[in-house]
């Protein structure tokens, strides 16, 4: 549940009072882009890798991008402080206003800043994971991009919710795998951590990035590699990231389990991840 108090344009309000207008254009057809950020001791974890991927994606889908992240990042510890956040989850929104036919002449910023925090969401210890054929198109312009146009992923996890799954694979349009609707997805193979590329279509998850540059050091041997769901059904674990799960080992893929959940390389990358959040969050006390 979001936290009562927002970040809006240039002002901390009350969430009731924040007004949003049919008149802002990418409000309405998701021509917006957001994060996800895990807030550990009072701080948002790896800031500086979820602003530079903001700022990539806003060039791609060319959403005018005047903010300055020393200042955003000030703005967004004020709301940390308002709404008492030290262990938690944090969504930073950009919505495009001026843009196609649909908007108003209202007085609004070309581009609406929205902060908001909310608690960390409950989760299972194991995840059960459907498949979705064509759930991710890899070829698009905009695969990869974290756009507030986020239909086909909450669609698709409602739907495997409702039968019963905690999350679903999405397959882009070659048969591989490519991601889950909010995770990325890893699989332990002859001694290796294996992951799909971003050619697959998946996003370039911030928990996941960290986990390919602190690897090699937790002594893990880590493999962006193609991947089908026979290399998942042939592994000897599955296990999904996302910044509010960090790491989930998966028990289950559309009825083929796993004897093993979070093994010993997955422990020694989640060791390795918690260590690196403590060593963040110190620094930036």
């Amino acid at each position: 549940m979001i936290h009562r108090l927002i970040f809006h344009n240039d002002r901390i309000v009350p969430i009731g009072e924040t007004r949003l207008s049919p008149g802002q254009a990418g409000l309405m057809n998701g021509w917006g882009l957001f994060t996800t950020m895990r807030i550990f001791q009072g701080v948002a974890f790896a800031y500086e890798r979820h602003w530079r991927r903001l700022e990539k994606d806003a060039g791609r889908i060319r959403l005018p991008f005047a903010f300055d992240a020393a200042q955003v990042r000030r703005n967004f510890g004020e709301l940390l402080a308002a709404n008492h956040v030290v262990e938690g989850t944090a969504r930073i929104y950009m919505i495009q206003n001026r843009v196609g036919f649909w908007r108003s002449d209202e007085p609004m910023p070309e581009v609406d800043l929205i902060m908001c925090t909310a608690g960390l969401p409950a989760h299972s210890d194991q995840a059960r994971l459907s498949v979705a054929e064509h759930g991710r198109h890899a070829a698009s312009p905009l695969a990869g991009v974290k756009t507030t146009a986020w239909l086909n992923n909450v669609w698709h996890l409602a739907e495997a919710q409702k039968a019963g799954w905690t999350e679903v694979i999405l397959l882009n349009e070659r048969g591989e795998v490519a991601e889950c609707t909010s995770a990325n997805i890893f699989c332990v193979k002859d001694g290796a951590v294996l992951t799909p590329p971003l050619s697959s279509g998946c996003l370039e998850g911030v928990t996941r990035a960290v986990l390919l540059e602190i690897a090699p050091r937790a002594g893990v041997p880590m493999i962006e590699k193609t991947l089908t769901l026979d290399d998942l059904y042939g592994a000897d674990e599955v296990f999904i990231t996302s910044t509010n799960r960090t790491l989930l080992g998966v028990s289950e893929i559309s009825g083929h389990r796993y004897p093993v959940t979070m093994g010993l390389l997955a422990q020694q990358l989640e060791r390795a991840f918690d260590a690196a959040m403590r060593e963040y969050a110190a620094a930036k006390a």
